[in-house]
């Protein structure tokens, strides 16, 4: 069995970072993806959906590093689902990527004073590819 999950999408916000009573370092950041298809009358339609990220240590400091807001990046992780209870007694639950492989796919374009700002995906200016891994042990 594998639990493998790979996604390309553009970052919601700046990546946040914080640091565990042990050290380690974790950073956190969400990413949409889009889907277009066509409905049942023939109309096509875009649906896009956020992605919670984790990343831990060496990858987790290389995109806090050199992602923001508005980059386009490809994800290869794993799906972690978690369950808690509230404080009102109630069972939550919530998903995220394990983050093991973050490509960096484009810069987020800096927006000048006074221009409009355009959508993403036709602002954004390619970067040299990198690619951070976790390594397994």
């Amino acid at each position: 069995m594998k639990n493998t999950v790979i996604l390309a999408g553009f970052v919601g916000s700046n990546p946040e970072v914080r640091t565990t009573q042990n050290g380690a370092s974790i950073t956190s950041l969400s990413i949409a993806t889009t889907r277009s298809f066509k409905d049942g009358e023939g109309h096509r339609q875009t649906e896009t959906e956020w992605h919670r990220l984790t990343c831990f240590n060496g990858v987790g400091k290389s995109v806090a590093e050199h992602v923001t807001k508005g980059a386009l990046v490809m994800v290869t992780g794993r799906i972690h689902y978690t369950r808690w209870t509230d404080k009102a007694g109630q069972f939550r639950y919530g998903c995220e990527i394990i983050a093991e492989q973050v490509d960096f796919l484009a810069k987020a374009k800096e927006k000048a004073a006074g221009d409009a700002e355009l959508p993403l995906e036709e602002t954004a200016e390619p970067a040299p590819a990198k690619t951070t891994r976790r390594r397994s042990k």
